[in-house]
């Protein structure tokens, strides 16, 4: 089979080449993958995956062999799947990473969704009850900050959007931001709740803004700049302020299916700003690296 995977020290960084099928555990169906998605910490550090890794890990097909032991897909079903070695024409995930897409939902939207949405979900969750509190997304035209966006106000949050241009900000408000700000000097009141998703400075401007009480996750680091906090910044009276990392993505069949639902209900669209075949996956990389993509790249698996 045919799939995209790691060539450290070459100028592209991957390449297209013949692999082994994958061997499929009792737990674990095989998928052939349809669409693919690509997300920013797969082509930053490419150089740090071994040679001949198959890459990706975001993928939406139809099941080929169904799992010998436990509940699962059926061969024949559509399905989302979070996992290793998505970018390749045959795929395996594990039971507990894959979720069945009804008919009336369309695969190649909710191929995008899988790392963004769970980042995104997981995330809000453990901020607790949104509905009436202020909630912060930086790099909010992003793929992760797209789908926050959506899902804070679907909680019942009041959404502030911050982007880096007036430009990056087009469409936050029709997903459901009260606010679209470029940067951070445009927030006014305090906020309870932030996804900080560029780091560097702005994780540092960002904690200046929380209410007491309030909580800052950080899931992304896209400035590549260090965080510098000035003396004392940590100390506050009043209810204690939390700094929150982000990472947990195990064990994701529950939430891809939550996702699913929300997509199904018209609650959720998926943020793909890309789309072609997987043959041009290295001009979908220079227009990511180049911030020309609002969202996500999504990759139709045609025959190579």
């Amino acid at each position: 089979m045919r799939a995209i995977v790691a060539a450290p020290g070459t100028v592209d960084g991957f390449r297209v080449t013949d692999v082994p099928e994958p061997e499929c555990g009792p737990g674990q169906v095989l998928v052939e993958v349809r669409h693919a998605a690509v997300n920013n910490g797969e082509i930053r550090h490419l150089d740090l995956w071994p040679a001949g890794q198959v890459l990706g890990h975001d993928a939406a097909g139809e099941v080929l062999r169904a799992a010998e032991s436990g509940p699962g897909p059926r061969v024949g079903d559509r399905v989302l799947a979070f996992g290793p070695g998505a970018w390749a024409q045959l795929a395996v995930f594990d039971l507990d990473s894959v979720a069945v897409v009804p008919p009336d939902v369309d695969l190649s939207e909710v191929a995008a969704l899988p790392m963004v949405g769970l980042t995104a979900l997981r995330t809000l969750r453990e901020s607790g009850p949104l509905p009436g509190r202020r909630v912060l997304i930086t790099g909010a035209s992003g793929g992760v900050g797209r789908v926050a966006v959506q899902l804070a106000r679907h909680g019942g949050a009041y959404v502030i959007a911050a982007v880096g241009s007036a430009s990056r900000g087009d469409g936050l408000a029709a997903l459901g931001a009260d606010e679209v700000v470029v940067g951070l000097k445009g927030v006014g009141d305090p906020v309870d709740v932030v996804l900080d998703t560029v780091g560097g400075a702005q994780l540092v401007a960002a904690w200046g803004l929380l209410a007491p009480g309030g909580v800052l996750h950080s899931i992304g680091w896209a400035s590549g700049e260090p965080a510098v906090f000035p003396v004392n910044s940590t100390f506050a009276p009043g209810a204690s302020r939390t700094l929150r990392s982000f990472g947990d993505t195990t064990a994701p069949a529950a939430d891809l299916a939550l996702l699913v639902d929300l997509v199904a209900q018209g609650a959720l669209r998926a943020p793909i700003g890309w789309r072609g075949s997987w043959r041009h996956l290295g001009g979908a990389i220079e227009a990511l690296r180049e911030r020309r993509v609002p969202g996500k790249v999504l990759l139709d698996l045609d025959r190579l």
